[in-house]
């Protein structure tokens, strides 16, 4: 925690050819975190943008916005690792006491991480997690692609997530001590949650509003996004089996 008590913060944010996003996404996390640093919720913060191999003009936006503005940071990758790999860069990065991932398309109202913080206090959580109150948006065939694999998340592995996979995960820092993630692709959300509920780590959730994405182009319902899901799937559970039936 920071010396006057109140934690600092770090947001990140995954992106690939995001050029039409950068730009609100972190106006958006700016504006709340200046509210939040005004009302004594946070002592400062750091907005971060994984740039993960980008062919658009989002590396070039993200280094004028860094150049600009001392809360941001850049970190690029020389080829794509996906989700998963920009995931993992972003919370290696982040140096506050709280890190919060979240896409940036502006997938929920950054006017939440006051609820976010007010639970992680209340509750002594180690993770906060939203879930969508209605995902209606995007199509009704996404919608039940999301219930099935919330399901199966839960009967797999004894985690009880609303939405596992929603891009609104506030986590203690001190949460990567303990859980070192490894998947690359877009099970990271589900493996976060499962490693750190093993862990014994408190997991607290809350509904938000949910907003499609109205810039850009979404890959994560790609059939190459889905094979690889299911790969990382596998393979965590069967490392836990591993472990579970060691003497």
């Amino acid at each position: 925690m920071s010396p006057i008590g109140a934690p600092t913060l770090s947001i990140f944010f995954p992106m690939f050819n995001e050029e039409d996003n950068i730009g609100p996404a972190l106006d958006a996390a700016d504006d709340a975190c200046q509210i939040l640093i005004k009302d004594g919720e946070i002592s400062d913060y750091e907005l971060i943008i994984v740039d993960d191999a980008s062919t658009d003009s989002t590396p070039r936006l993200a280094d004028e916005r860094a150049a600009a503005d001392p809360h941001v940071r850049v970190v690029h990758h020389d080829v794509n690792r996906k989700l998963g790999g920009a995931m993992k860069t972003g919370f290696a990065a982040s140096t506050g006491d709280l890190v919060l991932y979240t896409d940036g398309d502006l997938p929920f109202d950054m006017a939440e991480l006051s609820k976010a913080l007010r639970i992680y206090r209340l509750y002594d959580a180690d993770l906060v997690c939203a879930y969508r109150l209605d995902r209606t948006g995007e199509g009704y065939l996404r919608a039940l692609y999301t219930l099935v694999y919330n399901n199966l998340i839960r009967f797999l592995f004894g985690v009880r997530i609303r939405d596992v996979n929603f891009s609104f995960k506030l986590v203690r820092r001190a949460v990567f001590d303990q859980v070192k993630l490894q998947s690359e692709g877009s099970f990271i959300d589900a493996e976060l949650i499962v490693r750190s509920t093993r862990a014994g780590f408190r997991i607290m959730q809350f509904g938000t509003d949910y907003f499609p994405r109205t810039r850009g182009t979404s890959t994560l319902a790609s059939p190459g996004v889905i094979v690889k899901i299911v790969g990382e799937m596998w393979h965590l559970r069967h490392e836990l089996a591993d472990v579970t039936s060691t003497p």
